[in-house]
């Protein structure tokens, strides 16, 4: 209005408010009484300290939107789903396919999604060690022959035949 106030008071336009998204079939939120020094967290519906919050100078009341805890789930939940286009369910059924050991070594635990560079393709989930040495091998079958040949024994060192001629092992 005219005089900078509204023509109906906050409960009158919260309840007309709520009865509008309800009949365009959404939820709305419930207000919900929170004690001084706390915050209620959307996700989990808990009503958590401010020491439980990320802080965030963007918003009005200088903490995070969710809690630390659900934060940190659905930053997992977007890391896995932009980094590997799966959820976080089917990694859960990759570990589960392999019955939660690694693929390469068959003796840790599966917990690091491995993938092609060049195609992005999800193909299982190794342990630490074995996802660093593929990267360390920079995903070349090559290079992991070779070293699966010098540890079998087969060095792969090439001997000198004549001034300048190597001869490679077959």
């Amino acid at each position: 209005m005219r005089d900078g106030l509204q023509a109906y008071c906050k409960e009158c336009t919260a309840e007309y408010y709520k009865e509008r998204q309800e009949a365009k079939g959404r939820a709305v939120r419930v207000n919900v009484a929170v004690p001084h020094g706390h915050k209620r967290c959307p996700q989990c519906a808990e009503v958590k300290p401010h020491a439980e919050w990320e802080p965030n100078q963007t918003s009005t009341d200088g903490y995070s939107s969710y809690c630390k805890v659900c934060r940190a789930d659905r930053n997992r939940r977007s890391y896995f789903k932009r980094k590997y286009g799966i959820s976080m369910t089917e990694r859960d059924e990759l570990i589960a396919s392999q019955m939660g050991v690694c693929c390469i070594c068959l003796d840790a635990p599966a917990v690091h999604v491995d993938h092609c560079h060049d195609t992005g393709r999800v193909r299982g989930v190794l342990c630490f060690s074995c996802n660093a040495a593929l990267g360390q091998f920079k995903d070349r079958p090559d290079s992991i022959r070779r070293a699966a040949a010098y540890v079998e024994g087969n060095a792969w060192k090439p001997t000198l035949v004549a001034q300048g001629v190597y001869r490679l092992p077959s």
